[in-house]
């Protein structure tokens, strides 16, 4: 090859890399994102079952048949199995009386649990029996379905990363660079509870918690973004992105519930900001904040590595102080 042509051949060795990549880069994605909604299915869904020992038994043997499906938890009585679904240790349960059976449901926890409890404990009932059924902690009038706060997260993701990029691209640094991360994450929490409490009103829990978990969100993220991209270069950009926009939505269960996707991919989800932020903004949204401990402290662990993590690579980057000149004499003067 003459050195004439060699220059033509490299854009048509790039025009090839992003014609083989941009396949493999839309399969990956829609396989991480569709794998898990093609698997949904309760593993080891943690539900409750109360009443008298020997009716309880065989309603947790019937339970029992769907194998792997539920984690049973049983409580001395319909009180009890109430408790414990608004502290959140269970998604519902299965109260045997001498009236009939009831089931207790928390829609506001997962409607698609709520709505898979409802069809598995009517179609182990006796023809003719009838089921009550009973919300516990109903979803918002707002948000019935739960869609608003599904579709959150990603836009969260987003903020979040956006306010990393912007942080890195102006070149800021250190103890700046935090208060702008810390700032801006506060503001868009602000902004958030705003439109999603006061204005849809998907969030009905207390305001400046709901504020506090989204604000703590962006900041994970943003400060992920900003860490990596600091401490790698472009490349972090890359892993920052897949950590919380791919990885974390797709496995977030926050359209499901955790319990609902292949094994180990919901525990996962629950360490990587998205998922944590869900559980987080469901328990201080409905459930008094029960069971926030856990993701709220996820959240933080994020976003103290991701602000360490910008602030060490801030000073690895910083150049070394230019050595002073040295001083050369002035040369002497016939007198």
């Amino acid at each position: 090859m003459s050195a004439a042509t060699a220059p033509s051949a490299a854009p048509g060795r790039r025009a090839l890399a992003v014609l083989v990549l941009i396949p493999v880069v839309a399969a990956l994605v829609l396989a991480v994102f569709a794998w898990p909604a093609a698997r949904i299915a309760p593993r080891d869904l943690p539900i409750g079952v109360a009443g008298p020992a020997a009716a309880a038994d065989a309603v947790e043997r019937k339970l029992g048949e769907h194998d792997g499906a539920f984690e049973i938890h049983r409580y001395a009585d319909a009180a009890a199995a109430r408790a414990a679904i608004e502290d959140r240790d269970v998604y519902g349960a299965v109260v045997v009386t001498p009236g009939g059976t009831e089931l207790l449901t928390a829609s506001a926890g997962s409607p698609v649990v709520a709505g898979l409890l409802r069809d598995a404990v009517a179609g182990q009932a006796p023809p003719g029996a009838q089921v009550t059924v009973t919300d516990v902690v109903a979803a918002p009038a707002g948000d019935p379905r739960g869609a608003v706060l599904g579709a959150s997260l990603l836009p969260l993701a987003l903020v979040g990363a956006a306010t990393g990029v912007v942080t890195v691209l102006l070149g800021l640094g250190g103890g700046r660079a935090a208060a702008v991360l810390t700032g801006a994450s506060a503001l868009a929490g602000l902004v958030g509870a705003a439109l999603a409490d006061s204005w849809l009103g998907a969030l009905t829990g207390t305001w400046w918690a709901e504020a506090g978990v989204l604000g703590l969100t962006v900041l994970a993220i943003g400060s992920v973004f900003a860490g990596l991209a600091t401490l790698l270069g472009k490349p972090g950009f890359g892993l920052g992105a897949a950590l919380t926009i791919l990885l974390g939505n797709a496995f977030s269960g926050m359209t499901s519930a955790p319990e609902l996707l292949p094994t180990g991919v919901g525990a996962l989800g629950q360490l990587l900001p998205p998922g944590a932020a869900g559980s987080a903004l469901r328990s201080v949204s409905a459930f008094d904040g029960a069971a926030a401990g856990r993701p709220v402290l996820v959240l933080a662990l994020w976003a103290a590595a991701g602000l360490a993590a910008t602030a060490l690579g801030a000073r690895r980057r910083r150049p070394d102080a230019a050595p002073a000149p040295e001083r050369v004499p002035a040369p002497a003067t016939a007198g």
